[in-house]
């Protein structure tokens, strides 16, 4: 049996986010579990993120970090959570 080893998957990750006035949400830096935080030098884009993935829903902001670009993922919460508005994930390849 074949192992893909472009397998994507979901990290969830804490990201610092401002929204203006007029609440556009901007993603400011990515922190991973083990501590490790990157600043968002630039948000280039942003756009539904089933143009990038056919099964995912919310939204996808190309960011620039280190000088380079990489997708950010905001996934809303369920509304049965009610004290939750979502979470940010990145994909990975395992």
């Amino acid at each position: 049996m074949a192992v893909d080893r472009n397998k994507k998957e979901k990290v969830y990750v804490k990201v610092s986010t401002d929204f203006d006035q007029t609440g556009y949400m901007q993603p400011r830096s990515v922190t991973w579990s083990d501590g490790r935080t990157f600043k968002i030098e630039k948000v280039k884009d942003f756009r539904p993120a089933s143009i990038y993935r056919d099964d995912c829903s919310g939204y996808c902001f190309t960011v620039m970090i280190r000088g380079e670009e990489k997708h950010l993922f905001f996934e809303p919460a369920d509304s049965t959570f009610s004290s939750r508005i979502g979470r940010w994930y990145v994909m990975t390849v395992s």
